[in-house]
């Protein structure tokens, strides 16, 4: 008489807690964090943004190759490469983040600078949601309270930046600012979930590289800023005064630390998803605004003290509470 196995659970394999999950995860919210200040300081006034985004994909393009290289998967990578394999992983995520900052920079206009980054940490939310319907990946009561904390904390943090800054809008006609304001800024949220599970659905169920997403949604990306700035008032300041207009060696500083930044994004969607690189960029406020405190001098608001236990619980939470698949008996 055989004796009944007792039930056995196994941890979501998302909910992985590897010590490099959490060294990319504590390397991209110093990056996040300290990213403002170094481009404060390093990127003058009069610098034309796309000349900086695309040295920005250069870089990264660059460091991913280089990274593949030593890893010794350069020929496999690259011989296994296909175009529809590769639009079908990189392709339209980055179609869709690219009509995602189209959208917030439509809201942006329309909406004071309080109101619009408040609906924006609705992204959030339906990062969670689209990772559960994309990837079947459950949270448990906790972790959707951990993300309702997270939420809040985002939601005080934006009130305290807000808070120090004029309304970005003079708009007060209330059709147009929920059809041009509220309406962009909330698709715009969706969009940038169903992204960032797409990323996680290609890297941790197609098995597609990071890196290799790095690069191709860097090319992408690039392509798509090309085509744009052929009307765009950058790429009239470009024809007018040349690409590098502005910049000085110490411009490479912040182009360069941003451009690992996005190969950080991309390991941390694949190894820990999309859920948890949410929870990175909500940490990296609080670290924004020590730093702001160590070189500027200006204190902490009281919106970010009450944030910081706030994001402290829900990562806490978050962590201790995995979703867990159990085994039927045998």
């Amino acid at each position: 008489m055989s004796a009944t196995k007792p039930k056995a659970s196994v941890t979501n394999p998302n909910a992985n807690t590897s010590p490099k999950i959490w060294l990319f995860s504590l390397l991209l919210t110093l990056q996040y964090g300290f990213q403002p200040l170094i481009s404060k300081r390093f990127v003058s006034r009069e610098v034309i943004v796309t000349s900086s985004v695309l040295a920005c994909e250069l870089v990264k393009v660059s460091c991913a190759l280089i990274l593949i290289a030593k890893e010794g998967n350069l020929k496999k990578l690259f011989k296994n490469w296909t175009l529809v394999g590769s639009l079908t992983a990189s392709g339209l995520p980055a179609a869709i983040y690219a009509l995602q900052n189209s959208l917030l920079q439509i809201s942006y206009k329309n909406l004071d600078s309080l109101t619009f980054s408040i609906l924006n940490q609705t992204k959030l939310f339906f990062t969670a949601l689209f990772t559960f319907i994309i990837l079947r990946q459950k949270q448990t009561i906790q972790q959707i309270g951990a993300l309702f904390l997270l939420i809040i904390a985002a939601v005080l943090l934006s009130i305290g930046e807000g808070s120090s800054k004029a309304s970005a809008s003079n708009n007060n006609n209330p059709d147009e600012i929920l059809f041009y304001g509220i309406a962009p800024v909330l698709v715009a949220s969706v969009l940038s979930g169903l992204a960032s599970a797409l990323c996680q659905w290609a890297s941790q169920v197609k098995k597609h590289s990071s890196y290799m997403m790095t690069i191709e949604m860097s090319i992408i990306g690039s392509l798509c800023l090309i085509a744009s700035a052929f009307k765009s008032p950058d790429g009239e300041a470009i024809r007018l005064h040349g690409l590098f207009y502005g910049w000085t060696a110490l411009t490479m500083i912040p182009v360069t630390l941003n451009a690992v930044g996005g190969i950080l994004v991309g390991l941390v969607t694949s190894y820990a998803g999309g859920v948890r690189k949410g929870f990175v960029i909500v940490s990296a406020l609080l670290v924004t605004a020590l730093l702001q405190f160590i070189f500027d001098g200006k204190p902490p608001s009281i919106y970010c003290l009450m944030a910081l236990p706030l994001v402290i619980t829900s990562i806490s939470i978050y962590q201790k509470y995995p979703y867990r698949i159990k085994k039927k008996e045998s």
